[in-house]
């Protein structure tokens, strides 16, 4: 599904698999980038998606991880084995990724356990800015669903792509999630003023008012 003529939904509940979170695909300049992966149970439909945009599985160089539960990450160890891509996530999820940690991942809920995942590279501090050919991509910090929660931004044909995959939570004590931080997450959502809202469960919001609009019926 095409956002915009770089950006694009390649996996989801009613793409992939019923519970795999969005899959998006950002496609720069000579290489592309994943943000997420999907439980893994549609692992196939999302290849096939990405390739029908035109990208080549080795142009894939790099997988955003936006937090460690598995209906995002489940599918990365096969992701990176097909594509060869760089993994990236927030040091404060990656500890959870590396070892395999069944509970905070909330594999257990899915009836399975989390595939330790090696991390590539993982963002400490607030931001971290990123190229994926001639998209500059921005990675923040937004703790609150989980400890190490991030969001990305970048901007296509003049307008601002907010990734925020999971900005409706939920919060549970079991996943490590923390009200304050998750409130002040969602207020400085706001600030990013973003003019596309690419939701992880919820599908895409377009136009500042409806993503204002989506972020604020959660504070």
């Amino acid at each position: 599904m095409e956002i915009t003529s770089e950006v694009f939904q390649v996996g989801g509940s009613e793409l992939s698999h019923g519970s795999d979170a969005a899959v998006y695909l950002i496609r720069g300049d000579g290489e592309a980038a994943l943000v997420d992966a999907g439980t893994g149970r549609g692992h196939d439909r999302i290849v096939r998606a990405i390739q029908s945009v035109g990208v080549p599985l080795e142009g894939v160089r790099r997988l955003f991880i936006t937090h460690c539960h598995y209906d995002h990450t489940g599918g990365a160890v096969r992701m990176k084995e097909t594509t060869g891509c760089e993994i990236v996530a927030h040091e404060l999820d990656a500890c959870f990724l590396e070892s395999g940690d069944s509970l905070t991942t909330a594999a257990s809920w899915y009836g399975t356990s989390m595939e330790p995942l090696e991390i590539d590279i993982k963002m400490e501090g607030r931001r971290a800015e990123f190229t994926v050919g001639n998209i500059e991509v921005v990675m923040h910090h937004t703790p609150g669903h989980s400890p190490g929660s991030t969001v990305l931004t970048l901007v296509s044909g003049g307008m601002k792509v907010l990734f925020g995959q999971d900005v409706h939570g939920p919060l549970n004590e079991v996943l490590r999630s923390d009200r304050a931080d998750y409130v002040a997450s969602l207020e400085y959502l706001l600030g990013l003023e973003a003019d596309i809202l690419c939701e992880g469960h919820f599908g895409v919001f377009t136009g500042r008012d409806k993503v204002r609009d989506f972020i604020e019926s959660f504070l």
